[in-house]
């Protein structure tokens, strides 16, 4: 129920009753800095006052703390491999009222349908979800994706009032170098937010990056590239997700003086972390145990983000705002009471029972030609190859030289130290195209993994230490649509269909959690590193906008220099 503003004017001057009050709460109160006690009245979905109310239902909050709503200031619904109305369930719980999602992972599947898919299917939920238009399908020149996302499909989209910007623009050398169609793009979106994803840019580079307008990084990963990017007027998203952990190394280096311009997103985030860790409230929780104060914390998770995305209804509890309030037992702890979303209690009521109607474009997106055993074989003389580094907690690679096992002119994965093959499978328009790499510190024994998450153009990835496996999930993904398998002794041990794009599933968000938790435990059986996604990890090995090895259909990747090598 939305009130009108007079009637909003009655309840806050006290003439009127309000519907909810909230009482004696300890208001975290971002604008001033300071916590202080007070009543909180709720005429509809917002806030008509603070200070000492009378409701026709009141609330005794007995002392515990109220924040704003949080929000997510980058991230991907896609990530989470559920549909947004299932991914609200499993975030709002967890404090997370707002989110700005980035659909370019469905893009590269399926184009401007699936970003109006994944918009429509956002519409209308218990969260908030705000977009901005993906910027780079195909992330580069290199990469073989399903679809593109042109400057024509974005502007058939700007008129919706969720679309807020333009999406992190990858193609950052495009952008240095001068490249027309990526400056179309972003003369489209003057005037509202491009976000930016820049990882190691720097100098010169990095100033021109700027002056086209873009001012946000998600990429920082060190305290002196964050400052840099600060000192340019740039607005630094802290990223804590599944495979990229930033935020530790980041709090560092925020400080009194550039608080205000740092945020919180999770960018890419797995629902076994949401439900084990948290959301948003889970980056507070780790940045207040990192030496920042609470209230700055919950700064940074609210009206920082709300005011660089010019959301100005919300991130803050003060008279005209969003009712979205989190009720905390402790604030340090961040231990979530109770969800207020538009000034009503969030209770589960668990997953719809709607049927999701799928565009034909949009699913049964597997195409392949038949794929063999000898397509997979890696033919090479040489012992000393390039290989791809894993480096765990973090998505940028490594470029690396090492020794492996050679048997007749091939490589086999025999030792404990040899790399993992890695393949990379053309899936959208049954090429037949295959890239074979080799994977280092990935730790998989006795089996392969594969999946059609795979950033950016997320074409079929599998990894695994023989080929008869490796074979046997590819197969497997083939025949279910799209979704992730883990093989073993040439048979299918588990998978996660995701019929949507092959990224999204039609599960319960708790179903999803459970299957997923089963196929982490068998990894973990089969030698991958505790504290490691392998699946996220896997997705993120054919990025080619992330330094520095990586794989695609086309062959092996390096990212510094901007050309495919050889593995010798």
């Amino acid at each position: 129920m939305t009130y009108e503003v007079n009637e909003l004017v009655e309840i806050a001057a006290g003439r009127k009753k309000s519907g909810l009050v909230l009482k004696n709460a300890s208001i975290v109160n971002v604008f001033t800095h300071e916590i202080y006690n007070g009543d909180i009245a709720i005429a509809g979905d917002k806030i008509a006052g603070v200070g000492h109310y009378e409701g026709l239902k009141e609330i005794d909050l007995k002392g515990r703390y109220a924040v704003p709503g949080l929000i997510d200031a980058h991230m991907h619904l896609e990530s989470s491999m559920v549909m947004p109305f299932e991914f609200a369930r499993a975030v709002l719980q967890r404090g997370t009222t707002t989110v700005i999602a980035d659909p370019h992972e469905i893009a590269n599947v399926a184009g401007l349908a699936g970003v109006r898919f994944l918009i429509g299917a956002s519409r209308d939920i218990l969260l908030d979800v705000f977009m901005t238009l993906p910027s780079c399908v195909p992330a580069t020149p290199f990469d073989s994706p399903g679809a593109s996302f042109t400057a024509n499909d974005m502007e058939k989209l700007l008129d919706d009032p969720r679309v807020l910007g333009l999406g992190e623009v990858m193609d950052f050398q495009g952008v240095v170098s001068g490249r027309q169609d990526i400056f179309q793009k972003i003369t489209l979106f003057s005037g509202k937010i491009i976000d930016g994803h820049a990882p190691g840019l720097t100098g010169l580079a990095l100033n021109a990056y700027a002056a086209a307008g873009i001012r946000s990084d998600h990429e920082c990963v060190a305290v002196d590239e964050m400052q840099e990017k600060l000192r340019l007027g740039f607005y630094i998203l802290i990223r804590e997700g599944s495979a990229a952990r930033d935020l530790l190394a980041l709090v560092k280096g925020v400080n009194s003086n550039n608080l205000r311009r740092c945020l919180f997103c999770t960018d890419d985030r797995q629902l076994e972390d949401i439900v084990k860790y948290g959301h948003i409230d889970n980056n507070v929780r780790m940045a207040v145990k990192n030496g920042i104060d609470a209230v700055s914390a919950v700064t940074m998770a609210t009206l920082n983000t709300a005011e660089c995305y010019g959301l100005r209804d919300r991130g803050a509890i003060a008279p005209g705002y969003l009712a979205d309030i989190v009720i905390l037992d402790s604030l340090e702890e961040f231990n979530i009471n109770s969800v207020y979303k538009k000034g009503r209690l969030f209770i589960d009521k668990g997953s719809c029972e709607e049927k999701v109607i799928i565009p034909q474009n949009i699913g049964n997106t597997v195409s392949l030609t038949e794929i063999t055993a000898d397509m997979l074989k890696i033919k090479i003389q040489d012992p000393s190859v390039n290989v791809i580094e894993v480096v765990h907690g973090s998505i940028v690679t490594k470029k690396a030289i090492k020794n492996v096992s050679i048997i007749e002119g091939e490589f086999r994965c025999i030792t404990g130290d040899d790399p993992v093959k890695l393949a990379v499978v053309e899936r959208h328009k049954a090429s037949g195209r295959i890239g074979l790499g080799l994977l280092d510190k990935f730790g998989l024994r006795g089996g392969a993994i594969a999946s059609t998450i795979s950033h950016d153009s997320h074409n079929l990835i599998v990894a695994g230490d023989n080929d008869e496996d490796m074979i046997t999930a590819i197969n497997e993904i083939n025949a279910c649509g799209g979704g992730i398998t883990i093989c073993s002794g040439g048979k299918v041990v588990k998978t996660l269909p995701l019929k949507i794009a092959g990224l999204i599933s039609l599960k319960a968000y708790n179903e999803v959690y459970s299957i997923f938790g089963e196929m982490m435990e068998i990894v973990q059986r089969m030698g991958i590193p505790a504290g490691m996604d392998p699946f996220m990890t896997l997705s993120f090995m054919a990025l080619t906008v992330i330094p520095e090895f990586r794989l695609t259909d086309r062959g092996l990747f390096d990212v510094t220099k901007q050309r495919f090598v050889s593995l010798e």
